[in-house]
């Protein structure tokens, strides 16, 4: 099973924005998503991508 990166940053992002408040567990809340959405980012774009298989269309001459 792989694991579904885009979607853990999406509840890593919102979960930050949850944590608006200027108290000290917010302020650290909010450090600690953000090393938490960083590492998901940069997981998420180290993946390679998945192959595709090119088709080729018969081009028509027109003449």
């Amino acid at each position: 099973m792989t694991s579904d990166f885009s979607a853990a940053r999406v509840h890593l992002e919102r979960a930050y924005h949850h944590l608006r408040g200027d108290d000290a567990m917010s302020r650290r809340g909010r450090e600690a998503l953000d090393l938490l959405i960083e590492a998901v980012a940069v997981e998420e774009f180290r993946r390679p991508r998945q192959n595709a298989e090119v088709l080729r269309f018969p081009i028509r001459r027109r003449f």
